[in-house]
């Protein structure tokens, strides 16, 4: 090739033929979309086989990941199972629209968007947030930030495709992960599938087991929210265990008033953990995540340089 550096069109590129690709309102696979998107905007089999600088993934599979990530933060697409994609209709209300252009500047007009752009945004106008002053240092932390937030809507679906005894396992796992059980055979147990009185998992909070924790864990829809009455009942099921320690963890919300219920707890400490802290947690103990690349950041050693040192 002569040093010739293979030109991969820009993951924004895709976003208007990734939907043109959805426009029949069927589910489609996402290889029979990558490769219709690879046809329209003629990348060749050669050009999609070139790799990362890490090695370890096609440059066009990436950016067209970003595409898919994007394109979902923004209402316009969803995925209903493992890599099946429709398209919303508010994807299809943008087609009909027909603008000139779809980039990142179209999307931002999407609130859920405009957030995920910006996660240093939180609490404040997201609408007065000028990422263009970033330093190349927010900028790299706002790209961490923001592929962390993509791996965890990505837990969060693969999670929502199992069974529920299988969360109830991850969540053991994941207490395990972080030292809870210390290095006992069984530290952690999930109990019977029925009859277990509103409790799903025991684990133990010290290696030798003199205090243990009581564990729910409901994989429940991402939209729902779990109100007090859930909490109380969890209360009611740990008191009926002679326990005073239980976690409550959940793929969907808590509202104001569960917390605020399970923070009043005298008797009873209680802990919840939603969808959003639990994906957190997993991507920080590694549990069903793999490191793909490390950066390093360096600075210069001032001590190197000192004249006491020449």
């Amino acid at each position: 090739m002569g040093g010739y550096k293979l030109a991969i069109p820009k993951y924004h590129e895709k976003y208007r033929p990734f939907l043109e690709c959805l426009k029949d309102g069927k589910q489609n696979k996402i290889k029979e979309v990558k490769d219709v998107v690879a046809a329209v905007i003629g990348v060749t089999d050669e050009e999609r086989q070139e790799l990362l600088q890490s090695g370890k993934q096609a440059i066009f599979d990436n950016r067209i990941g970003w595409t898919r990530t994007y394109l979902k933060k923004a209402g316009l697409i969803e995925s209903p199972s493992r890599g099946v994609f429709v398209i919303t209709s508010e994807g299809s209300k943008l087609l009909e629209e027909n603008p000139s252009i779809i980039d990142d500047n179209l999307l931002m007009k999407y609130d859920s968007f405009k957030l995920f752009k910006s996660p240093t945004a939180n609490g404040t106008d997201i609408s007065t947030v000028d990422v263009n002053e970033d330093t190349p240092q927010d900028k790299f932390d706002n790209a961490f930030k923001m592929i962390n937030a993509s791996l965890e809507d990505e837990l969060l679906s693969e999670i929502m495709k199992q069974n529920p005894y299988f969360f109830e396992s991850l969540v053991v796992k994941l207490l395990e992960k972080m030292g809870y059980g210390g290095s006992l055979k069984d530290a952690g147990t999930v109990t019977a599938k029925s009859g277990d009185e509103g409790i799903d998992g025991i684990i133990r909070e010290d290696k030798l087991g003199f205090s243990l924790i009581y564990i729910q864990a409901k994989r429940w829809e991402l939209d729902k929210t779990i109100v007090s009455p859930e909490i109380q009942k969890f209360v009611g099921a740990l008191a009926g265990q002679g326990a005073n320690k239980g976690l409550f963890v959940t793929t969907a919300k808590f509202s104001k008033g569960a917390r605020e219920y399970a923070d009043k707890q005298q008797n009873y400490k209680v802990v919840l953990v939603d969808g959003v802290m639990l994906t957190k947690l997993m991507i920080e103990y590694s549990l069903g995540v793999s490191i793909e690349t490390i950066y390093e950041i360096k600075r210069i050693d001032t001590d190197f340089f000192n004249d006491e040192n020449n």
